[in-house]
C-alpha cells in the first residue's frame, strides 16, 4: 500500500498539549476472514491492534480516542468506504479504521487508513505485512502514521527503551538491564544482575548497548551486543570509566575516565583501542553528549566551582559555558532535532529541564522532588527519566512532552532508572 496524503482539515495543536485534545476514533480492525495465527486469531487481533494504536495516540496527550471496545466495529468492506454519517454524529473529528489479514506465507498485513470525518475525505493510508511476532510493531507504525500527519511531528511510537530495572533493599540493589517497547510490553531482561550496571545508552544501529558496570567489583564500560547476547569490555587498564555514550555515526564512545585523582572526558572507538582525550580541566568533565550532526558535544563540569553545562567543539576546541540559571546542572543530552539541551536541575529537589545549545530559554518540565536523567525521544518532542520517591531507593520510569503538561508513569515490571530511548526502528 502507499500513503496518499490529503489536504488535511483537521490537526492538532502541539503547542498547546493537552489543552485541546483532538476527538479519534478508533474502531475494531476487521478481517477479511478470521485465521488463527501465532500471535492469535485474525478476529481477536483487530481489537488488540485498535486499541494499541489507541493508547499510543492517548498516551501523546494530542488526542482523546474512546476505548475501541467501545466503538462500532466496521465491517471489512466499509474500511476503505467510512460511514461518514454515523462517525459525524459520534462527536470524532478523525477516524481511523484499518484491518488485519492473515497471509500465506504466515505473515500478517495491516492496513491503517486515517479519515477527515467532516470534510469526507482520506488523509492518508499505510499498510504493513510483518511476521506475527512483530504484529504490535504494526500497531504503532498505524500510530505513527496518525500522529504524524495530524500533528506535523516526526514518528516515534516504534521505538524501544533500555534502562537499568532495580529491585532488593535500598543498602543491596539488584540492577539488571532491561530492553522493552516504549510503551512497556515486550519487556525482557539482558543481564542478570550478578553485577551492578549503571547508565545504559543504545547505539545508533540499535544493535548494541554501552553501559557501566561492576564485573569483579571493578567498574568499567562494556558493550552489549542484542543480537548474540555478548558483552565486551570496552576499554582495559584504567581504573575507573563511566557515562558512556556512542556518537551520531556510530563509531566513536564519548565516556568519562578517571585518571591520577582528575575526571575528563574521552573517546575511543566502538570496536576498542586507545583513548582520546577531550578535556583536561582541573575538575570533573562527565555527562558528554553529542549533538545530532556529530559536531559538538555538551558535557557537565564543575570546573568553575559548581556542576554547569558546557559546549565544546567535537575534538575538545572551543569550550564554554551555557548554564547561567542558577543552581546546579547535570546529565545534559542533546536533542535529535538539534535546537534543544535537556538536563537535570539540582537545587533543593531534581527537576528535568530544556535550554537552546547556547543556554537561552531554559524551562523547567517537571516539579516532583527526584526527577533526573533525561533520554529524548526519537522525534525530539518527549522525553523519559526517571523519578525517585524522597528518603526511598524506588524510582520508576516516566515520560514528559515539551509542553512540561503531558506527564506520565511508564509501566516496568520492577523499578526503574537511567533508561535511554533509542531511534525509531526501521
Amino acid at each position: 500500500m502507499v500513503t496518499t496524503p490529503v489536504a488535511a482539515q483537521v490537526e492538532v495543536d502541539v503547542v498547546g498539549g493537552i489543552s485541546e485534545p483532538l476527538t479519534i476514533a478508533i474502531p475494531p480492525m476487521p478481517t477479511p476472514a478470521a485465521q488463527a495465527t501465532a500471535a492469535g486469531s485474525t478476529d481477536e487481533l483487530g481489537l488488540q491492534l485498535a486499541e494499541i494504536v489507541a493508547n499510543d495516540l492517548r498516551n501523546s496527550g494530542l488526542f482523546k480516542p474512546p476505548a475501541p471496545s467501545s466503538l462500532r466495529a466496521p465491517s471489512f468492506d466499509q474500511v476503505t468506504a467510512p460511514d461518514f454519517g454515523y462517525w459525524g454524529g459520534s462527536g470524532a473529528s478523525a477516524l481511523v479504521q484499518g484491518f488485519v489479514r492473515a497471509n500465506g506465507d504466515g505473515t500478517l498485513t495491516v492496513g491503517c487508513y486515517l479519515y477527515d470525518v467532516f470534510a469526507r475525505t482520506e488523509l492518508t493510508r499505510q499498510g504493513f505485512v510483518v511476521p506475527p511476532s512483530d504484529w504490535r510493531r504494526a500497531a504503532h507504525k498505524c500510530a505513527d502514521t496518525v500522529y504524524t500527519r495530524l500533528s506535523g511531528e516526526g514518528p516515534y511510537f516504534d521505538s524501544r527503551i533500555v534502562y537499568v530495572s532495580e529491585t532488593g533493599p535500598k543498602n543491596r540493589r539488584i540492577k539488571r538491564l532491561a530492553i522493552m517497547d516504549q510503551d512497556g510490553a515486550n519487556h525482557r531482561f539482558l543481564t542478570n544482575g550478578q553485577s551492578i550496571v549503571l547508565t545504559p545508552r543504545f547505539a545508533p544501529n540499535q544493535q548494541q548497548i554501552v553501559y557501566m558496570s561492576y564485573v569483579n567489583d571493578q567498574p568499567s564500560l562494556y558493550v552489549y551486543d542484542l543480537g548474540s547476547g555478548r558483552q565486551r569490555r570496552l576499554v582495559s587498564g584504567v581504573q575507573l570509566t563511566f557515562a558512556p555514550r556512542v556518537s551520531p555515526n556510530g563509531q566513536w564512545v564519548l565516556f568519562s575516565m578517571a585518571q591520577s585523582g582528575n575526571t575528563d572526558l574521552y573517546r575511543v572507538s566502538i570496536n576498542g583501542g586507545s583513548p582520546q582525550r577531550l578535556t583536561d580541566s582541573a575538575g570533573i568533565d562527565t555527562g558528554g553528549s553529542y549533538s545530532p550532526d556529530g559536531s559538538r558535544i555538551v558535557f557537565e563540569s564543575d570546573r568553575g566551582g559548581t556542576q554547569q553545562l558546557y559546549v565544546m567543539n567535537a575534538d575538545g576546541s572551543n569550550q564554554q559555558r551555557i548554564s547561567f540559571g542558577g543552581g546546579r546542572y547535570a546529565t545534559p543530552v542533546w536533542s535529535p532535532r538539534g535546537d534543544l539541551i535537556a538536563f537535570t536541575k539540582l537545587g533543593g529537589s531534581f527537576q528535568i529541564g530544556i535550554m537552546s545549545p547556547s543556554g537561552g530559554g531554559e524551562k523547567l518540565l517537571t516539579e516532583a522532588w527526584g526527577d533526573e536523567g533525561p533520554s529524548w525521544s526519537p522525534n525530539g518532542r518527549v522525553l523519559t527519566f526517571f523519578r525517585a520517591g524522597q528518603g526511598s531507593a524506588k524510582a520508576d520510569l516516566w515520560s514528559v512532552d515539551l509542553t512540561g503538561v503531558n506527564e506520565r508513569r511508564i509501566p516496568t515490571p520492577l523499578d526503574g532508572s537511567d533508561p535511554s530511548w533509542g531511534p525509531l526502528r526501521p
